[in-house]
């Protein structure tokens, strides 16, 4: 339920306007695409005037204050120019000028009189002056459909010149509301939208009534935080009489200490600066300001950032703005990456105007990722709707999905926008669910053994639908005897498919465990199953505590529930089911919102969470679970840098696993207290490094898939309507073991044939392959949801090699190992660079 990054311009704006004008130009139809179609128009995709007739939904949350603000400021337009590629003059005047005069009654079109200007068109805004940029927004026309941006791409250059390769690509939805199309947040100068495709193929014609860019947000891309080890600060004046207020206390790594300017006697006046001298040169990209956390006082307002190699003499500013007056981490993402040793941040402003007063808690730098360590981000990917849950699909595909909106929830409408990403061409398809009466908003997923993607109750609550990826094709299945939202699913080693919790929808509590037959297509209840073994002790009571469940499939029909709640439990499936204890996690405290993934066969690592859903503190602390037969121990590894929860986990074909975004205090809906770097578990050492940092935020409502090229997706958040934070986007992350130190790509083992399209469980595979293989790996096709994805699953292979390029591979006979279902396999070298995927189904 949380929404993406930077919806900035009014409700007004979002709304489609029907002018009288159009009415009239019906007697112009077929002759200009200003006023009508040469063809009858399809249906409109569904959009805002979908989203009006919604009902409201019993349990929708408010998104708090800072939602409905932009994290990233909306630039002056002061002196910007705007060229096309082409533009339409003789039957109107649709100048790309108009994109920048503050009125939505004007637009820039496209060409169209004579023979009409082929796509693709392109416009580009001169800012003629160099910004950091991280969003264009688009404001379609308002007076009619045609022109609408389908497909696009967005450059962005220094010189109008040298472009380099789109920024960002994606889809748009065919409907009038105000897009923000991010990406990397980067100095630029020049701004280019290019589209590919009109959104309703009604012609060759793009237009624009408006065109905003969007500064800097605070999330700078393709960086790493930078070893303080060594590091001083000093101030151009600190308080030591009323408080510890030295210079040096924003290196302590103690957010409880604080800088502070002068205030005893007579206070200094602003401005106040603060130099850090990292005492050796190093190329740094941005400064990470942490407010003091015990109050408003002295929050950093206006500010500059400047830099130097010798301490006397600093440069232009690489940085400026405004932050706004919250206790949230900051970000001054520099406009070039600067080789320095001397950074200075100075204040010019109290964010409140309490007074003359500058403070700050930590201070820290960032400098370019080194790909081979740290990773690197693909552009960001524009979807129609915001990707609240995704599933990997065989053939390259990454099917998702939102409610009955797709930028909002609410109600119980019986349909639902959904979308697939070809992974192959980059291209995004949308299409609205009718046909199975389920709005599918907030469900339980399982991927069941044919390959088949069961989607389960939400917003409807009772409804279970089935997705096939063979055929393309939704259909109904019997609906669940007990009605669910936010419910945990998986897969059983018999082919059923099990659903325990679940009190977002329906009545809270009573939320008992079920089985869902494959043969029969029905479900049966397990009455020794209730929830209330499982539940956290989240005040908001079952509501909450029952929610997004971590589930485990194992042998005979058995499920190890390991969280969120501190207690795990047994669960038996067959007859009326079963539940036991299986002792404590640990030391660890209930941890919802966290997340459990399967790193290999009976090990399993928990990361983050917080006791409650929503407005406590997450956690940094991560938990490996074992299992041996019915013996389940926990033991605590190596603490994440970063508490996170609603953060997404994944685990990699060499075990090592990735956590993506997340929140330190965890509140749907807001982008506040982000986590935006990364980190990598490895298993043979129980410690997280950091990965190359996000440009968008991954909270509430965000996902992350294994992908078959071994690489991740990352994406999603938010939901709210209105909402600044709502992300109808993803990237590609390339973990480093794909990667050279100057990000070029390693060489990988090539699977070229013996995968056959199913397999049986037990049975041996004659696989060839290219390059330097050491093992093979099955990675479970998966999907998620909710920071929670119980379908992934790793599973190390046994093989020996059976002549020149040729292996033998055992698929384990047993399902609780190997559950059925679609799997990935992957050869990898000695150094778990793996291949990419092939597909194949064990049953």
């Amino acid at each position: 339920m949380q929404p993406r990054r930077v919806r900035i311009l009014t409700r007004a704006l979002r709304r489609p306007h029907l002018l009288i004008a159009f009415a009239l130009g019906s007697l112009l139809v077929g002759i200009t695409p200003w006023l009508g179609i040469a063809s009858p128009a399809p249906r409109p995709a569904p959009g805002a005037l979908d989203q009006q007739t919604a009902k409201a939904s019993p349990h929708h949350g408010v998104a708090p204050a800072n939602a409905m603000e932009p994290t990233a400021p909306v630039l002056d337009r002061t002196g910007w120019t705007a060229t096309a590629s082409d533009e339409e003059t003789s039957g109107e005047n649709g100048r790309a000028a108009n994109v920048l005069d503050g009125s939505t009654a004007t637009l820039w079109h496209s060409k169209w009189t004579g023979t009409p200007a082929p796509l693709p068109h392109s416009i580009t805004v001169d800012m003629h002056r160099t910004a950091v940029v991280s969003a264009l927004v688009y404001q379609p026309r308002t007076n009619g459909p045609n022109g609408r941006v389908g497909e696009y791409s967005i450059s962005v250059s220094a010189d109008g010149q040298n472009w380099g390769s789109p920024v960002a690509t994606g889809t748009l939805a065919d409907d009038a509301s105000a897009k923000t199309l991010g990406f990397a947040p980067q100095g630029a100068r020049f701004v280019r939208l290019t589209a590919a495709t009109e959104a309703g193929n009604r012609g060759p014609w793009t237009s624009a009534a408006e065109l905003n860019l969007l500064g800097d947000p605070g999330t700078p891309a393709a960086t790493v935080d930078l070893p303080r080890t060594g590091w001083t600060a000093t101030a151009s004046d600190e308080e030591t009489t009323g408080e510890s207020g030295r210079a040096a206390n924003v290196l302590d790594g103690d957010a409880a200490t604080l800088w502070h300017s002068k205030w005893t006697g007579t206070p200094a006046p602003l401005p106040h600066s603060i130099t850090v001298d990292m005492h050796r040169t190093a190329a740094v990209s941005a400064l990470v300001y942490q407010p003091r956390n015990d109050g408003p006082n002295g929050r950093a307002g206006a500010y500059t950032v400047t830099t130097s190699t010798d301490g006397t003499t600093f440069g232009t500013p690489v940085s400026a703005g405004t932050w706004r007056d919250d206790d949230t981490v900051k970000t001054a993402t520099f406009t070039r990456t600067e080789n320095a040793r001397y950074i200075r941040l100075t204040v010019t402003g109290e964010a409140g105007n309490r007074g003359p007063w500058t403070s700050a808690a930590e201070i820290r730098l960032s400098g370019p990722a080194n790909p081979a360590a740290h990773g690197s981000w693909d552009r960001i990917t524009g979807f129609p709707l915001v990707p609240v849950a995704t599933a990997v699909l065989p053939g390259d595909k990454l099917l998702a999905w939102s409610a009955y909106a797709v930028d909002r929830f609410g109600g119980s409408n019986g349909y639902t926008q959904t979308a697939i990403l070809d992974l192959k061409t980059g291209k995004v398809t949308q299409r609205r669910i009718d046909n199975t009466g389920h709005d599918m908003f907030c469900p339980g997923i399982a991927m069941l053994a044919d390959g088949r993607v069961l989607v389960t109750g939400g917003s409807n609550a009772e409804k279970a639908s089935i997705y096939d990826p063979a055929a393309d094709t939704w259909s109904a299945t019997t609906s669940m005897n007990i009605a669910r939202g936010y419910q945990a699913m998986t897969l059983l080693s018999t082919g059923e498919a099990f659903v325990l919790g679940g009190s977002w929808s329906g009545a809270a509590g009573d939320k008992a465990g079920e089985v869902w037959s494959p043969d029969t297509r029905t479900w049966r209840r397990l009455p020794g199953v209730p929830a209330s073994a499982a539940l956290t002790a989240d005040p908001a009571g079952a509501y909450r505590a029952d929610n997004h469940m971590w589930l485990h499939a194992t042998s005979g029909g058995k499920v190890l529930q390991l969280g969120p709640s501190k207690q795990m439990n047994w669960i038996t499936t067959g007859g009326n089911g079963g539940i036991t204890s299986a002792g404590p996690r640990a030391d660890s405290q209930d941890a919802m919102t966290g997340n459990a993934v399967a790193y290999d066969i009976g090990k399993l690592l928990t990361l983050g969470g917080s006791p409650a859903y929503e407005k406590t503190p997450a956690t940094r602390r991560a938990y490996t679970v074992s299992i041996d037969g019915d013996r389940v121990q926990a033991a605590r590894t190596g603490d994440m840098a970063h508490a996170r929860a609603f953060g997404n986990s994944v685990v990699l074909p060499d075990g090592k696993v990735a956590v993506f975004g997340g929140q330190a205090y965890p509140v749907p809906f807001s982008d506040a207290t982000s986590v935006l770097t990364p980190e990598l578990w490895d298993p043979a050492t129980g410690t997280f490094t950091p990965l190359s940092s996000m440009a968008v935020p991954r909270n509430y409502h965000s996902v992350a898939n294994l992908l078959p090229d071994g690489r991740v997706f990352s994406g999603g958040g938010g939901l709210c309507g209105d909402c600044a934070t709502n992300h109808a986007d993803g990237a590609v992350f390339t973990p480093p073991y794909l990667l050279n130190a100057d990000g070029s790509a390693k060489p990988r083992p090539v699977i070229t044939g013996g995968v056959p399209p199913r397999a049986a469980a037990g049975s041996s595979l004659t696989v060839t392959a290219e390059g330097q293989v050491a093992s093979f790996v099955l990675m479970r096709a998966a999907a998620a949801t909710h920071s929670t994805d119980n379908d992934q699953r790793r599973v190390p292979l046994v093989s020996a090699p059976a002549g020149a390029g040729t292996y033998t591979v055992s698929v384990p006979a047993d399902k609780g190992v190997v559950l059925p279902g679609t799997y990935m396999l992957f050869a990898l070298d000695a150094q778990g660079v793996p291949s990419t995927a092939k597909f194949i189904t064990v049953s």
